[in-house]
């Protein structure tokens, strides 16, 4: 069934669980620095629309939405869809014939030490806002710990307190209560594969139950290991009787991409733009430099660029210090690397990659389409300001074309844009 939002289409908000200030605190701080601010307005936003028992909403329009939230219906699906990977929100659509009807279910944020314990969020978090930032917000979250030596606890209990009575037999399954969702992540391992590969006998069926299977393939997701390698790490910390000690597995997986990767935690340049911040697939040329920049990650970019030279530690460093100290996608990246790399002889210059990532995060962009059209822009300065005074031509990307528009382009201009689209696919 094709999800195709529309103004008109109906949509009713229900609460699956019960959700506190604590849980806003937790959302602003936490959650926030990974799936953006606009996710998190049309969180709350849900929650606003809540009646005043907090349970369901009245039938609304996306257009409530759109005024609320003074956006576009595209960015308000791409929020959507963010609150669902990180289990935030559950959807679902009926078609009828005159409009769909769409129901949003919420569900509460982890608390601070689910969060900080998690596989992944606490591994994207880190990579979001950088070491110093992530420490101060453990430092927040910590409980106050003082010292009992010298107290003797005197605290009742129930039987002490309360005589015993006949328990009042009731229905109590119905009553509300906190309810989470895990992040949604797709299946990434082979799990026939791996089972295969383990001595027979010694798996059961508690071996790869569903909360094995999810931690996996976080663990695959963060630290990009394949099913192979993946089954060489659950052979190290399964026992004769088909249990996976599920902390060795961590503990060894995150041990093993540091020892490869000089000790550095993983980071989205080895990745490609998360399918929340994609643009839906099109046919023209521009349509096409879009899908490159958001399926290629910004490691072989900038390889590509490079003639097929590997990045030096130091533009690895730059492609680093762009994902997790600014905060930008990957197609992002990609955006800012295949312009800037032009205006400086081929080179990385990260004042100059800082100071366009630093404007573009006050400015809100997001996606590889809002990059380009930033870029596009902002050459017009470059023309006027920069140029008379270096007396050079810029080799402008090829999505560029003289009058600073993506959608015409020369013939000429054209054959160089679908020979370098041709490396990447």
């Amino acid at each position: 069934m094709k999800d195709s939002v529309t103004q008109a289409d109906i949509y009713t908000v229900i609460n699956q669980t019960i959700l506190t200030e604590v849980d806003r605190k937790v959302l602003i701080s936490l959650y926030e620095p990974i799936i953006g601010s606009m996710a998190i307005s049309l969180y709350f936003t849900l929650w606003q629309d809540l009646d005043k028992s907090e349970i369901i909403s009245r039938d609304l329009n996306h257009h409530h939405l759109m005024v609320t939230l003074k956006s576009t219906l595209n960015n308000i699906v791409n929020a959507r869809k963010a609150l669902e990977a990180v289990g935030l929100l559950k959807s679902y659509v009926k078609e009828t014939d005159s409009m769909n009807e769409y129901l949003y279910e919420l569900y509460s944020p982890l608390s601070a030490y689910e969060f900080f314990n998690h596989p992944v969020l606490s591994i994207l978090l880190l990579n979001n806002v950088g070491e110093i930032e992530y420490h101060e917000l453990t430092e927040y979250y910590k409980k106050i710990t003082i010292s009992k030596k010298e107290y003797t606890e005197i605290t009742s209990t129930m039987n002490e307190t309360f005589k015993s009575v006949t328990p009042y037999e009731k229905e109590n399954e119905e009553i509300r209560r906190k309810n989470k969702l895990n992040i949604n992540i797709s299946n990434l391992i082979d799990f026939d594969l791996i089972e295969q590969s383990l001595p027979k006998g010694m798996i059961n069926d508690k071996t790869f139950n569903k909360k094995n299977k999810d931690l996996i393939n976080q663990l695959a997701f963060v630290y990009n290991v394949d099913s192979i390698k993946m089954s060489e790490f659950i052979r190290l910390v399964i026992d004769s009787v088909g249990i996976i000690d599920k902390d060795k597995l961590v503990e060894n997986v995150r041990r093993n991409y540091e020892f490869n990767n000089n000790g550095t935690l993983p980071t989205i340049v080895y990745r490609t733009t998360p399918e929340y911040l994609r643009t839906p697939v099109g046919t023209s040329n521009k349509d096409k430099m879009i899908q490159v920049f958001e399926t290629t990650k910004p490691y072989d970019f900038l390889k590509f660029k490079n003639n097929n030279v590997k990045p030096s530690a130091r533009d690895l460093k730059i492609l680093e210090s762009l994902a997790v100290d600014q905060g930008l996608s990957p197609g992002v990246i990609n955006v800012l690397i295949d312009y800037a790399i032009r205006i400086n002889d081929g080179k990385l210059n990260k004042n100059y990659l800082d100071t366009i990532a630093a404007s573009w995060n006050r400015k809100g962009i997001k996606t590889v389409p809002q990059a380009m059209e930033a870029i596009t822009r902002g050459h017009k300065k470059v023309v006027k300001e920069i140029i008379p005074k270096t007396k050079k031509e810029i080799d402008i990307p090829v999505w560029m074309n003289t009058n600073n528009s993506c959608d015409q382009m020369s013939d000429e201009e054209l054959e160089k844009l679908e020979k370098e689209m041709e490396i990447f696919n």
